[in-house]
């Protein structure tokens, strides 16, 4: 996509598609790698249009919503929600990627630190990993107790009950990818100088720990799926469908006003988005 540099008069000589295919070929583009971008781009923004709907449907009414965006590094949480919040409203729109906790915050009750940044009146609030990390980065880095990762467990199916019987509606997301697409995604990470900044001390030892990190995963999954906060799998491994279909997902889920009126299809692609009993066969 580099080489897509053209002249005025280069642009004038395209008058059908087999002059565009010629010109393409010409600059060594792929034909069909370019208009599958420009579909994708094309459903995307239609799809974005449905969120602007959404949101101000979420402003109108009052609702508190929480999106939990859940995975392995490199699964590709922060681009899906990048698309989800390109073009919302920042008034009543909050990306919440918290660091790791302070020396205070180790000593409170886990869930603290998170329960201030719930959505509040009109708000939707995306997490960028989320109080799930005990569930998983927690036990498989040896960053807490066995003790603390039992208490959390337990606690959390709970904590979630707490947060439906009060209104919030709470979506959990869980990106999967496979080992060999993590690992390409991780040396592009460490190779390209805009995304190094993404490499982190977990990144470096995730091939290695795969396995540890699988069997907490099911875990988790197993045991704090439930009927009021669901998990929902989002196989990952192509960024462009999980994507879409997640926010194809989230829209099918909400009755924003104006849902009816879409010129984008809201019925997400089963193979690709699934509820946790649907599609545990996916490569976990």
């Amino acid at each position: 996509m580099d080489n897509m540099m053209f002249t005025n008069e280069e642009l004038e000589t395209i008058g059908s598609a087999d002059a565009l295919k010629k010109l393409l070929s010409s600059k060594k583009i792929n034909f069909k790698k370019v208009l599958k971008e420009i579909e994708y781009e094309q459903e995307l923004e239609a799809l974005q249009i449905e969120l602007v709907k959404m949101h101000q449907w979420v402003k109108n009414t009052g609702k508190r919503v929480a999106i939990i965006f859940e995975g392995r590094d490199a699964a590709g949480k922060g681009g899906t929600i990048l698309r989800f919040t390109q073009h919302l409203s920042p008034r009543a729109m909050r990306v919440v990627a918290l660091p790791k906790p302070s020396e205070t915050e180790k000593g409170q009750w886990y869930f603290q630190r998170y329960i201030k940044e719930l959505p509040a009146k009109g708000e939707i609030v995306f997490f960028d990993r989320s109080w799930y990390n005990r569930a998983v980065v927690e036990p498989a880095m040896d960053f807490c107790t066995e003790e603390q990762y039992n208490k959390f467990m337990q606690q959390v199916p709970e904590f979630e009950n707490m947060l439906y019987q009060d209104g919030i509606i709470v979506i959990k997301l869980w990106f999967i990818i496979d080992k060999k697409e993590q690992k390409e995604r991780i040396e592009d990470r460490r190779k390209n100088p805009l995304k190094q900044w993404k490499v982190s001390p977990i990144d470096e030892v995730a091939q290695k720990k795969w396995d540890i990190f699988s069997n907490y995963i099911r875990l988790m999954l197993s045991k704090t799926h439930t009927l009021y906060t669901p998990w929902v799998l989002v196989n990952a491994n192509n960024k462009q469908k999980a994507r879409l279909e997640s926010i194809r997902y989230v829209l099918s889920k909400l009755e924003y006003e104006g849902k009816e009126d879409a010129k984008v299809a809201l019925i997400y692609d089963p193979k690709i988005v699934s509820r946790y009993e649907d599609g545990y066969s996916m490569q976990i």
